[in-house]
Order: C-alpha cells, then sequence, then structure tokens
C-alpha cells in the first residue's frame, strides 16, 4: 500500500514562514512588486556576495536567462551542447535561432566529453554550452582551452551548480557566461527565477537592459528585449532563503552520506564517484542500476512508484531523443553511445534537507527487497 504522502524526488526547501511575514508585508506596504525593487536589488548584491562572483543579473528563470545570454554574445549557426540535460538547455539554443549540436557525455561525470568536442566544431560553430550536470562541475579547464583555440564563445548552463566550488574558487566565474535556476526544486530557491553571471560589467549592463524589453528610459527603447525580470516576491524568498541555504546544504550532504552507506553492499546499484577538487551542494542522487542487479532501471522505477516514492529518471529520453531534435544529424542514436546508455540506467533517489533517516532507509529496503522484477 503505498503512504498517505508520496516521496517525489525533491521538495522545495522553504524558509521559516515568521521570517517571510516581515518582507512579504513590507512589499505589501511599498506597492512595488517588480521593475528592480528593494528586494530584486538586494538578493543581487547578497548572491554576488554569497556566490563570490562579482556581476551577476536575476531573471525570471533559467532558460530566459539562457536565452539572454545566447542574445547578448550575438551568435549564430550552431552551438555544441551536450543531449543528457534538461530539454530547455536546447530549447534555449533553438529559441535563440541557433542549432544545437549534440556532443556524447563523460561515463564518470556525465557531463559533455571535452575530448568529443574538436571533432563536432564546424565552419558554422561560434559557441559552447556545457552543463554542469547535478552539480558536479564540467571540465572548465580544457573546455576553455578549446574555445579559445578555436575563437569560440562558453555559456555554461550552471542550473545546478549553486554554490559549487573548485580550487580556483565559484564554478560560476568559468567561460563568458553562466545561468542558474531557482525553479521551485533547486538547491536554493525563489519558486521561479534564476541568474546570469557575467564577466564584466558592460556584459551586466546590457543584460539587465535586454531583461526588461530593451527600455533605456520613459521615452527610449534601443534594442529589441525580453520580459525577463525577477518579481519583488520571488526575490524576497530568495533573501530568506540565503540565510539558511548552508544548513539545507549541510542537510543534503548527510543525506547523501547516508545513502551511500546504505547501498554500498547492494548488488547492482552504482553510486556516482564523489569528484575530487570541488565541493558539491547534493542537488539529486543519481544511481546507476547494472546487470547484476535482477531487474532493469525501469522495473525499479516502477516498484519504487508503486510504493508511493516517485523516483525520477533523469535524464529519459535524452534531449536528442524528443522528436523536436531527434531529426539533426548530431542527435542520431549511434553518435551519442554513451548518453544512450546512462539514459537507460540511470534513476535519481528522493533527497531534500527535511527528508528522514526513515524514509531513506525504508527506500533502501524496497530496492533490496526479495522481489526485483516488475511489480
Amino acid at each position: 500500500m503505498a503512504p498517505e504522502h508520496p516521496l517525489f524526488v525533491t521538495r522545495p526547501s522553504l524558509p521559516p514562514l515568521e521570517e517571510m511575514l516581515p518582507l512579504l508585508e513590507d512589499i505589501w506596504n511599498r506597492r512595488v512588486l517588480t521593475n528592480d525593487g528593494t528586494y530584486h536589488q538586494l538578493l543581487e548584491a547578497e548572491l554576488g556576495r554569497y556566490l563570490g562572483v562579482e556581476h551577476l543579473c536575476l531573471v525570471q528563470n533559467a532558460t530566459l536567462g539562457l536565452l539572454l545570454a545566447l542574445r547578448q554574445a550575438k551568435l549564430s549557426g550552431e552551438v555544441i551542447t551536450t543531449p543528457f540535460t534538461f530539454v530547455g538547455t536546447a530549447h534555449a539554443i533553438s529559441l535563440a535561432g541557433l542549432e544545437p549540436v549534440f556532443v556524447d557525455i563523460d561515463r564518470h561525470s556525465l557531463n559533455l566529453n571535452p575530448a568529443l568536442i574538436e571533432a563536432a566544431i564546424t565552419p558554422r560553430t561560434t559557441a559552447i554550452m556545457p552543463v554542469h550536470v547535478f552539480g558536479r562541475a564540467c571540465d572548465t579547464s580544457v573546455i576553455n582551452e578549446i574555445a579559445r583555440r578555436h575563437g569560440l564563445r562558453v555559456i555554461y548552463d550552471a542550473a545546478h551548480a549553486f554554490g559549487i566550488r573548485d580550487g580556483g574558487g565559484s564554478v560560476l566565474r568559468h567561460g563568458d557566461m553562466s545561468v542558474l535556476s531557482f525553479h521551485a526544486t533547486k538547491v536554493f530557491n525563489t519558486f521561479e527565477g534564476g541568474a546570469i553571471v557575467c564577466a564584466d560589467a558592460a556584459t551586466k549592463a546590457d543584460i539587465d537592459l535586454q531583461r526588461n524589453f530593451g527600455i533605456v528610459d520613459e521615452v527610449t527603447v534601443s534594442s529589441v528585449g525580453l520580459n525577463a525580470k525577477l518579481n519583488e516576491f520571488s526575490a524576497a524568498l530568495g533573501v530568506v532563503q540565503l540565510r539558511h541555504i548552508d544548513d539545507f546544504i549541510a542537510r543534503r550532504a548527510a543525506a547523501d552520506a547516508l545513502y551511500r552507506e546504505l547501498l554500498q553492499n547492494m548488488p547492482g546499484i552504482d553510486c556516482l564517484p564523489v569528484p575530487e577538487g570541488q565541493s558539491l551542494n547534493h542537488y539529486h542522487f543519481p544511481v546507476l542500476v547494472n546487470g547484476t542487479y535482477g531487474a532493469d532501471r525501469d522495473a525499479l522505477h516502477n516498484r519504487l512508484r508503486s510504493h508511493g516514492i516517485h523516483a525520477r529518471r533523469y535524464f529519459y529520453p535524452l534531449v536528442s531523443d524528443h522528436s523536436v531534435y531527434s531529426h539533426l544529424p548530431s542527435a542520431q542514436p549511434r553518435r551519442l553511445p554513451v548518453a544512450q546508455d546512462i539514459a537507460q540506467r540511470i534513476l535519481c533517489l528522493p533527497l531534500f534537507p527535511d527528508i528522514t533517516v526513515a524514509e531513506q532507509q525504508r527506500i533502501v529496503e524496497i530496492m533490496a527487497g526479495p522481489s526485483r522484477m516488475a511489480v
């Protein structure tokens, strides 16, 4: 019998309501609900300090952020990216009038394989859009060097990478721009939202203009822009969330460690290795199901769901397998063997700050149950 309250792969992290109420009342009294209000400005400044970046632009969501970044870079032609990502990555490329070119992933990091990038570069290639999948940093040094040699722009889809650091500081400093997501499912959320991290003040100023229709002042519109501003209610939530984010990440880390302990001797279930030289925010807890488990990934997925545990097959299908992209030459499955294999075997288990030890133990007990075949 399924539990009264299903366990989903993630649960939005929310700060105490009593901390939110004074800010909401202040917004109500000010009657400024959007258009770079007090809390928008405050959150931009505080996020910049927390993340260790100097130039940050809040936006309404990460898809708009990627689209703005691509438009600001004035690109044309093709953009190399990964098929193992949320479909919004490729959608932003397409909405910018560009063609996504899919390159296979690395079997260990699950990120874009830098060893395969140069073979995909053509005279039409103008940029690379890698994704820090599950908050595990790409091989930024190799990617940036390839881009330098070929005169390409690099825009990182950093939707999962809030707070991730490598040996030199924030991973958001790499490339020309990095785009974060603050969707409700993310480690840091503003219900809906995101941010673009820019390399310099001039780029930030241009993004600030483009996210507000290209409006310079009351009588001047200098370019064709978007409405991609973050509203005051979402910004206020972000201000309060930021006070608790270190605790949220620490609790995620504890849940990650417990899963690894509980699953260490389970045949056929492989936890992703902990990457060296970088921090993690423990956004998801993906496992790979291999042939010794006794059932395939979909059977395990169905078994968990029958018990009210809604694990997710991120990322299945691959972006390249969807009908809107499968016609592209780079989307042919034979070109993406590693991504195809991982997509058939990956499963993300529920992980969020308030998941209990008992809930995790129950999940693992169901995974290790006497029947591992499809229910």
